[in-house]
Order: structure tokens, then sequence, then C-alpha cells
């Protein structure tokens, strides 16, 4: 490789590393609330990831925040829930809700009916390509989810969506804790 694409590269790959550190963990580290706060967003940002709801991510996010806001024992942070969204994008979406229908299918019963991921791979490649416009993509997506497989990747996202979820939560929660107590005992080295 050369020296010049190995920079671009090198670049590219801390430009990442610094964009994840700004959304994911500065907010987890500089917040004034208890580390539950940081780790119920995390939460529900991955439970949201894994969930068949690609779109509504945000609007779900900002709608349990604000229902949650006078409930204490409740509320989360909402940019590490929205930045944990993320974790379901474009690049991983398919991979994501492949996993979920097959998840699914098996949870049904139905072994004799799991499709090839090539399927999924042709729908993704289906919406990015052609004539359509947005509205007409999101229409096709619409009726696949709702129609074909919606239910059960929905159902299929229950496991998967409680584990990242669960291991969101506690990662986040003792991460937060390791570094607060850090933190003051630093501060206590220096008084």
């Amino acid at each position: 490789m050369s020296r010049r694409k190995h920079n671009h590269s090198s670049r590219n790959r801390n430009g990442l590393y610094r964009l994840l550190r700004h959304k994911l963990v500065l907010p987890l580290l500089r917040s004034n609330h208890p580390p539950q706060f940081a780790a119920r967003g995390t939460a529900l940002g991955l439970i949201l990831a894994f969930t068949p709801t690609i779109g509504l991510h945000t609007l779900i996010a900002g709608a349990l925040w604000a229902a949650t806001a006078r409930a204490p024992k409740l509320h989360f942070s909402l940019i590490l829930a929205l930045a944990w969204t993320w974790a379901s994008n474009p690049l991983t979406a398919v991979p994501i809700y492949y996993l979920l229908y097959v998840t699914g299918q098996m949870m049904f019963g139905h072994w004799g009916h799991l499709s090839g991921y090539a399927d999924f791979a042709l729908l993704a490649r289906d919406l990015h390509e052609g004539d359509r416009t947005l509205l007409q993509n999101a229409e096709l997506l619409a009726k696949i989810l709702l129609e074909d497989w919606g239910l059960t990747m929905l159902v299929g996202s229950i496991p998967w969506a409680a584990l990242v979820g669960g291991l969101g939560y506690w990662g986040s929660l003792k991460f937060v804790e390791a570094y607060r107590r850090e933190k003051a005992a630093r501060r206590a080295r220096r008084q």
C-alpha cells in the first residue's frame, strides 16, 4: 500500500474514532446524571436498533423521552439513545433484519421456510436501484415489512432487542461507574 493511501486510511480511522468518541463515549462520561440515566439511553437505543423500525427510531426515542420526562426512574439520555439507534444503519440494516427474520421463523417453528440471505440482499439492492421515488421506495418497504416479513421480524426482534439492550445497559453502567470511581480517586490523590 502506498504511503498516501495508508495516510488517507489512517485519517479515516482516526476521524471515525473521534466521531464515535464524541457521540457515544463523552456523553456517557460528562453527564451529571446518575449512571443509570446514561445506561437507560444506551439500552433504549440498542433495543430500537434491533427492532424492524428503521426510519422511525428517532421518532420513537423522542416520544419515549418526552413521555418519561417526569419519571426520573424511567427518564434516559436522549443523545445516547439516538446515537445507539445507529447500530442499525444503511450498512447494517440488511444483516440485522435478516437475523431478526430467521430468528422469527425459528420461533414460529417454520424451519423449512427460512429464506436465504440473498433474498434480503436483493431487496436492499432493489430499494436502492430503479426509477422509484423515495416515497415509492418507502411504500415498497412498508408493504414488504407489513405484509411479508414484518410480523416474523418483529417476533424475532424480541430476544435480540432484550439481549443487546441488556448488555448495553450493563456495559454502559459499569463503564460510567468505573470512570467516576477513577475520577474520584484521581481527585483524592491530588488533594
